[in-house]
């Protein structure tokens, strides 16, 4: 327990910083894809490739430290699982949360926008709220499902590339997360999204990952941790 107390500090660097290259490089990436071509299926490929390669080089990066959540939905599961502390699970998300939104910022600071500015691309309605709940659903049953991978690149490979996948078979464009929806209201770019269409896509998220839970332990049932480890698994990561 000491040791889990004394190692806290660097688990939450881990997720701040995680937290905020992940948001930097989707902002960033779609404010570039809108800069070099006027093509939307095109700028969308360029942001899916830039997503899906940063989510790979972040969980193999932090997995060993965090668990790599990156993710509040994620946590909550990990919560649920009894593998992280309450006050722990809440460090997290604020760390997500705060990483997330500096990622933002960062990603405009760099392009030479408008450092604080809020989301004009609604995104709203029952296919989106659907998609969303998908795309967690999907998200957390992958991580369950690889529970018993030894295999980091396996993980890290598997979780990047629902990703990807989900950016381009839902209608929502697979936010996939609180954090990053919470932090996409704060830029006008490609990646925006009005912030008061935020609450609704956050709550299909938050219903997505309770579902996945649920159906996880249905289809992989597994004994109680004996310790906080922060993962659903000795080296499971998760994502975006």
């Amino acid at each position: 327990m000491a040791a889990a107390m004394s190692d806290f500090p660097r688990r939450f660097a881990a997720e701040a910083i995680g937290s905020t290259l992940l948001l930097a490089t989707v902002v960033g990436s779609g404010i570039m894809a809108e800069r070099l071509t006027q093509d939307v299926a095109l700028a969308l490929l360029c942001n899916t490739l830039a997503t899906g390669a940063i989510l790979f080089v972040l969980i193999v990066v932090f997995a060993p430290v965090s668990g790599a959540h990156f993710n509040p939905a994620v946590t909550l599961v990990t919560l649920l699982e009894r593998r992280i502390r309450p006050a722990h699970a809440g460090a997290y998300m604020f760390a997500q949360i705060g990483g997330a939104v500096l990622g933002v910022l960062l990603a405009h600071a760099m392009f030479g926008a408008t450092i604080f500015a809020w989301g004009v691309k609604s995104r709203a309605g029952l296919g989106q709220w659907i998609s969303e709940a998908v795309a967690v659903f999907g998200l957390v049953l992958t991580i369950a499902g690889l529970e018993e991978q030894k295999s980091l690149i396996t993980i890290a490979a598997s979780v990047a590339l629902w990703i990807v996948a989900a950016y381009w078979f839902t209608a929502s464009t697979s936010f996939a997360n609180p954090a990053v929806t919470l932090a996409r209201s704060l830029t006008p770019s490609f990646a925006g999204i009005l912030p008061r269409d935020a609450p609704a896509f956050i709550a299909a998220q938050i219903t997505g990952a309770l579902a996945a839970w649920y159906a996880s332990r249905l289809l992989f049932p597994r004994a109680a941790p004996a310790r906080e480890t922060g993962q659903l698994g000795d080296v499971s990561a998760r994502t975006v």
